[in-house]
């Protein structure tokens, strides 16, 4: 590990427990804090993760550490849009916002959009398939830009269960993204999560970056930011345990390949020679070829975007 990162490390790794709730709503100071749930078919699990936020960091502190909480439905055909209304989000449909632009499928495409649906200073993102899920997944993230002025974007870190199984989840950032990451930006070896789905940043640089549409968002979030603002603006944070629903081989081969997508594409600027990946499933037949198109896609930053400015001057 590079020195760098041992040192950054040791100051810029922390725990949620290391920041109480009534020093971080004393620290906020006129600070709108959004949270942003991107949701496709998460009806199980999107109303408790809304209402625990409600609950915790909203309607019961006498100042709120969550000022907007905001479910982006990305076209789910369950109750999705219903339980996240039922427990107190404010629920947005992908493609209400934008319309000049046509919506793609993808993560990627929805965080970008929710900027434009949002007002807080600083933007906190979470997966909507959560289970039992911890207040401690937003509060803990956001402490350090509250308290912080040189951190700019906060990683939650925690383990991943599979199954009964401790610490065997998050199969694509070990065979994939970790590598990826340690041979080419080594200074962001030191990111336990890098593709976690739960984090926060100051809108003032969520603006200036690209976003991929699809699973490669995560990693090209953090290395953009690497480049824009340096590695002592970027932080991480010790919230605990993650569960959720995990994704089946053949979901996670295309999400490997998103993310390999973006990464070569930050490496060289270039595109794919062949931008698509085909896997194999048995059938009656034998082991029948399925072709998928890689997302190479990826929205401009947002600052950019003139309907953005528009909402912003608004």
């Amino acid at each position: 590990m590079l020195e760098e990162v041992d040192r950054w490390l040791t100051r810029r790794s922390w725990s949620a427990a290391d920041r109480p709730l009534d020093r971080l709503t004393a620290a906020k100071r006129g600070a709108k804090v959004s949270v942003v749930l991107p949701a496709l078919n998460e009806e199980a699990t999107v109303g408790a993760i809304v209402a625990t936020i409600r609950r915790e960091l909203m309607d019961t502190l006498p100042v709120p550490l969550v000022d907007e909480l905001v479910v982006i439905d990305s076209g789910s055909t369950d109750r999705t849009a219903e339980a996240a209304a039922a427990a107190g989000a404010r629920v947005v449909h992908r493609d209400d916002i934008l319309p000049r632009i046509p919506a793609v499928p993808g993560k990627g495409e929805v965080l970008w959009r929710s900027l434009l649906v949002t007002g807080g200073d600083i933007v906190c993102f979470v997966d909507a398939d959560l289970r039992e899920f911890s207040a401690d997944f937003v509060s803990g993230i956001v402490g350090p830009l509250l308290t912080e002025p040189d951190v700019q974007f906060v990683k939650a870190m925690y383990d991943r269960p599979l199954g009964e199984a401790a610490g065997q989840g998050g199969r694509v950032t070990e065979l994939v993204a970790r590598p990826l990451l340690n041979l080419h930006w080594p200074q962001l070896a030191g990111f336990v999560q890098p593709l976690g789905g739960e984090y926060a940043v100051r809108r003032s640089l969520l603006e200036q970056l690209p976003f991929p549409v699809g699973y490669g968002v995560e990693l090209g979030l953090l290395v953009d930011a690497l480049h824009t603002v340096g590695l002592d603006a970027l932080a991480q944070v010790d919230v605990g345990s993650r569960k959720h629903r995990h994704q089946d081989g053949l979901a996670l081969g295309r999400m490997a390949a998103a993310i390999y997508r973006t990464a070569q594409l930050r490496l060289s600027r270039g595109q794919l020679v062949r931008p698509s990946l085909t896997q194999f499933e048995r059938g009656a037949e034998g082991f029948v070829p399925r072709t998928y198109t890689v997302d190479t896609e990826e929205r401009p930053p947002m600052r950019s975007v003139g309907e953005y400015a528009e909402h912003r001057a608004a």
